[in-house]
């Protein structure tokens, strides 16, 4: 099933907090219409009559320019442009600027059950926002067992199976000063063509659970520094226990990859065993990390050198000879 999100959900999502207030004018009996698109639907090809190309599921947006042109119109015409307008399934009708609706879109939006919103902010700045705020709200997303912690500034999610010492690990990072995003349930979601953005359910966020010590409150304990509300995915972790009899990865030549919401994150398969401090090992690896993404790959660096090395020495040998 597709992402969809009511009208009357964008109307509680606080959009005045990301600068596009908004009001309802009329047509409150649609409020559970739903919208599926975070683009947003031309209203002068709805006032044309081009409706093959009108798209069901967007808002449509009034202007100065709508406004204005409606205006000019007679009662009777403006009453049967907004009528036809309204055929087509939109969610729900926006007014931006501030203007005034005239009575006949008011009327129209009563009578065909289409929310009628109003903000004061101009055009291009509500599409802006209101796009941003659908591609939010209508993201692709997933629930995933794991813990989200920003390292050094790199989103590394920590996976592995129940008991493995998740926590303790995420725990161990926040004491050396990085910060937490999620512990046990990530949502992440798909933003625009290859972000993965993480983030903690309100109900669980800043708390940890530890087994034996019980939950956490990691702001409370640590500040609210050791914390944040959301961050982008960028490194996979999966703690695997020590399995004497596997071959575990000890060059990392290769680039392994981990598939979440289509998108492909680096992948490390991590080890555990007594002894190791997982939670050096995780830092060292989103270090390692940031230093591919610049470009630098010491471990392919150091294969490079060494082939080189040998090259030299095999094309010394051919020239002298072994035996000298």
């Amino acid at each position: 099933m597709s992402p969809s999100v009511t009208v009357s959900a964008l109307l509680k999502s606080r959009p005045d907090a990301m600068g596009l207030p908004l009001e309802i004018l009329g047509g409150q009996a649609g409020l559970e219409r739903v919208i599926t698109s975070p683009h947003i639907q031309k209203t002068g090809l709805a006032l044309a009559g081009f409706h093959e190309y009108l798209k069901p599921g967007r808002i449509l947006i009034f202007g100065e320019s709508e406004i204005r042109y409606l205006e000019s119109l007679d009662a009777a015409a403006r009453e049967h442009a907004l009528r036809l307008s309204l055929t087509i399934d939109f969610p729900c009708v926006m007014i931006t600027g501030g203007f005034l609706p005239p009575p006949e879109l008011l009327a129209e939006s009563e009578r065909a059950r289409v929310p009628l919103l109003r903000t004061s902010v101009v055009t291009p700045t509500a599409i802006a926002k209101l796009s941003s705020i659908l591609e939010d709200s209508l993201a692709e997303r997933t629930m995933m067992h794991a813990v989200l912690m920003d390292v050094l500034g790199l989103g590394v999610l920590i996976a592995g199976e129940s008991g493995i010492g998740k926590s303790e690990c995420a725990l161990d990072l926040i004491v050396r000063g990085h910060r937490l995003v999620a512990d046990d349930t990530v949502e992440v979601r798909r933003r625009q063509e290859s972000i993965l953005i993480g983030t903690c359910p309100e109900l669980t966020r800043y708390h940890m659970e530890l087994r034996g010590l019980g939950v956490i409150n990691i702001m409370e304990l640590f500040g609210i520094a050791s914390t944040r509300s959301s961050k982008r995915v960028e490194l996979v972790v999966q703690l695997e226990r020590w399995d004497p009899s596997r071959e575990y990865e000890r060059l990392g030549l290769d680039d392994v990859f981990d598939e979440i919401l289509g998108l492909r994150v680096p992948l490390i398969r991590m080890p555990v065993a007594p002894g190791r401090n997982i939670a050096i090992l995780v830092e060292v690896a989103a270090r390692n990390q940031l230093l591919r993404n610049t470009g630098l790959n010491s471990a392919r660096r150091l294969a490079d050198r060494l082939d080189a090395q040998l090259s030299r020495r095999e094309a010394h040998d051919l020239e002298f000879g072994e035996d000298i």
